[in-house]
Parts: C-alpha cells; structure tokens; sequence
C-alpha cells in the first residue's frame, strides 16, 4: 500500500518537470496521509496538462457521502478496471501524484521500522492514480478527490513490504494522462512495477508514525 508520502517540490517544479500549463500553490510536506489536498497532475478534455489539489482517497460520483474516500487511497493494479469504485476513472480520470518519495513500514520482530524511499536520481516519482469529482447536490462545489494506484513489489522494496505505487516512467506519462485514451485494455499494461534501479531506500526514525510530525528531519537516515 502507500499510506504516506512527501512532497518536497515546489510548483515550478511540475512546471518544468512535468510539462504543466498551470499549477496552483501548495506547501512542502515531508508527511503526508489520506485525506490531505495534494497536487496532481492530469488532462484536461482540451489536451491540457495541468496540476490541480485534490483530496487523497477517492469518492466515486454514487459515493453517498464523504466517508467512503477514506477507505479509497489505494487501488491495487490487479483488480482496477473491475472495481466499481475505479473502473470508470480507469477509463476517463487518470492522472499522476508527483512525489518526492514515500514511506512504508517494515514488519521486524521488534516492531514495524519505517523505511524511506525516492527516486535514484533525486527527481520526484510519478505515482500513478485516479481522480473523481464528486458533489452531494447541485448546490455544492464540486470535490475532486484521488487514489495512488499501488502494484507488486519490485526487488527493491520486495524485503520491505508486499506492495509499492505504481511509479510511471516519463516515456509513459502521455499514454496515462491522455483523455481521449478510454480503452482500460491499453493502458493496464503500464500498471507494473518500477524497474530494480530507479529507487533508492534507507531506514527512518520511527518519528513519521505520527501523522502530526513534520518536518525534512523525518527523511534522514536512520543512524
């Protein structure tokens, strides 16, 4: 799974690196959990790539109500173009969640030790996801909410837990983000895991499992 995650870029980033026409402000995070407005990029209907916040844990538009996006901040690759709550955003509402890295919690003996992990190369990842726009009558703004599609694990992180985001290579980023791709049979295939060398891990004080810590001490290496 992805439970949390850190955004340690700032918005001229998604400019540069991304390619977005536009973006709005946000603030750097080094802990970020379901349900925190995170900046995602997508396409627009127009062919437009731009960065918009959106909520972390998806509401499908026959959500009830809000309650069901904090059981959504992850779709696992296998069974996305089948669940009811992914499959139309499969084919309509992808996107990408840039990150700087991401945290997951190693099961030892002693207790869970939290482990952070970014990109080789120090540019952020492309997590690939889903979003939705949801609205409980016409008389509400509308609610755009995401999910961090999650895969199997690569070499890399196979020792650390069972699960990892699906982290999009920039050759791949047209095909995923693009609208007018509605057949979920085409994209599927980019739904793998990151190749053995793109990551780079290191242990982590256990300092991160507070959802209120902050703070760029959080990534240093556990010593």
């Amino acid at each position: 799974m992805c439970g949390r995650y850190v955004v340690a870029y700032d918005p001229e980033t998604l400019v540069s690196g991304f390619s977005v026409r536009e973006t709005v402000p946000f603030p750097r995070r080094w802990n970020i959990a379901p349900q925190s407005d995170v900046p995602v990029v997508h396409e627009t209907r127009d062919g437009e790539r731009i960065a918009t916040l959106m909520r972390w844990g998806l509401l499908p538009h026959w959500a009830q109500d809000t309650s069901l996006g904090h059981k959504l901040n992850n779709a696992r690759a296998e069974s996305v173009a089948d669940k009811p709550s992914f499959r139309q955003a499969l084919r309509r509402r992808r996107c990408i969640l840039p990150a700087s890295g991401f945290y997951e919690w190693q099961a030892l003996p002693a207790g869970k030790q939290p482990w952070y992990i970014s990109a080789s190369s120090g540019e952020p990842l492309a997590f690939a996801g889903l979003f939705e726009a949801w609205r409980p009558d016409e008389a509400t703004p509308w609610l755009l909410t995401c999910c961090v599609i999650t895969t199997t694990p690569n070499t890399t992180m196979a020792s650390i837990h069972d699960r990892m985001p699906v982290i999009l290579p920039r050759a791949h980023w047209s095909d995923w983000l693009a609208r007018g791709q509605q057949d979920a049979t085409a994209v599927l295939p980019l739904l793998v895991p990151a190749a053995d060398d793109v990551l780079q891990v290191w242990p982590v004080a256990r300092a991160v499992n507070r959802g209120s810590a902050e703070g760029e001490a959080l990534i240093s290496p556990l010593t």
